[in-house]
């Protein structure tokens, strides 16, 4: 098994972490993963509810923030119009997007009657990555049944690395996938938590920092230099339990720049980098009370802070994703050496 980011003595930042240190330490929010993994089919599914109640009924706060909009997500138009999240989130590879859409409407009209007859229909969330490199994404491998099991296995304890939508990503020229971390927030009125799950499929090793060391120019010259390319993307998914509006919440979700920035990111042109938030603090119900809703936030000189744990999390998860990777072989035996293998036949003191 990997040795963590905080296992190979590497501490991101200065704020405490959860019991965890996954997106899943913020109360209510679980993650399920279903992985292919067979010859040159490399893909999967990741799934992030929100809370286990029904999502359509109890919708949670939401917001979206495209950082580069080479991306092929669905459900983000009407997330920001109205700022609410009402399925949970999939991410899978970008051929798999159209399965997960029909995934979400199955589960929601198999859970909710009244949607398509007197009510209206509903929003599925979907973001994505490109895995063509390890995985045949011509074949179009995932399916709706793949999805529902995802959403299934959610749990609040779940694996990171090459699992799930993970399972073909490429990180900095070397092999990426699923990471997550978080943060605690103490403010006067309560303590509350940020997560991140990131997606990474983005970046050039030549680019790579590790606590601001420039490992990847270290490491560069021990990969194949024609791999040497700034492929695309990476989606971000925050989740916290602090009490936000939606635009509090689309604030919080800008910064995760920060900490894709620290690790060497520059956000190429062909790089997807969307990020999804919800805030579990406030469920809006799908039918209208008879009274106004109520909502609590924090005040905007509280905001700083989650300004700071956001960005930890964020640079901490990408670097989870790396190493937790493992070696995958797919698509013409294609395959990139994960971090962990470098790091082990070339040491450098962190």
């Amino acid at each position: 098994m990997n040795k963590t980011t905080r296992e190979n003595d590497i501490i991101i930042g200065s704020m405490p972490v959860g019991d965890r240190n996954q997106i899943t330490d913020v109360p209510g929010v679980t993650v399920g993963h279903y992985t292919l993994d067979k010859d040159d089919v490399q893909t999967g599914v990741t799934a992030i509810l929100p809370h286990q109640g029904n999502l359509f009924q109890n919708k949670t706060v939401a917001s979206a923030h495209v950082i580069n909009g080479f991306g092929k997500t669905a459900g983000t138009i009407q997330l920001e119009e109205l700022g609410t999240l009402e399925t949970p989130i999939i991410l899978t590879n970008t051929f798999g997007v159209g399965a997960a859409y029909d995934a979400l409407v199955a589960y929601t009209l198999e859970r909710n009657q009244e949607v398509g007859r007197t009510t209206g229909t509903v929003n599925p969330v979907i973001g994505e990555c490109n895995d063509m490199y390890i995985n045949d994404i011509r074949k179009q491998a995932v399916t709706k049944e793949h999805v529902l099991q995802a959403v299934e296995d959610a749990k609040d304890h779940f694996t990171e690395g090459c699992v799930g939508a993970g399972r073909g990503m490429l990180c900095y020229s070397l092999k990426g996938g699923i990471g997550s971390s978080s943060r605690k927030v103490e403010l006067a009125h309560g303590s509350y938590t940020i997560g991140v799950l990131t997606l990474t499929n983005f970046g050039k090793l030549s680019d790579l920092r590790i606590d601001g060391q420039p490992v990847g120019q270290q490491l560069k010259n021990y990969i194949q230099s024609e791999e040497e390319k700034d492929r695309g993307s990476i989606m971000i998914v925050v989740a916290t339990d602090l009490p936000v509006s939606e635009r509090q919440l689309k604030r919080i979700c800008k910064r995760t720049v920060t900490g894709l920035s620290k690790t060497g990111s520059m956000v190429g042109n062909g790089s997807g980098d969307v990020v999804l938030g919800f805030s579990t603090a406030t469920t809006i119900p799908h039918g209208k009370p008879e009274g106004p809703l109520s909502f609590s936030s924090i005040h905007e000189e509280d905001i700083d802070e989650a300004f700071r744990a956001v960005g930890e999390a964020t640079e901490e998860s990408i670097l989870e994703s790396l190493f937790q990777a493992t070696p995958v072989r797919g698509r013409n035996s294609h395959q990139r050496p994960t971090l962990t293998e470098l790091l082990e036949s070339h040491p450098i003191q962190f």
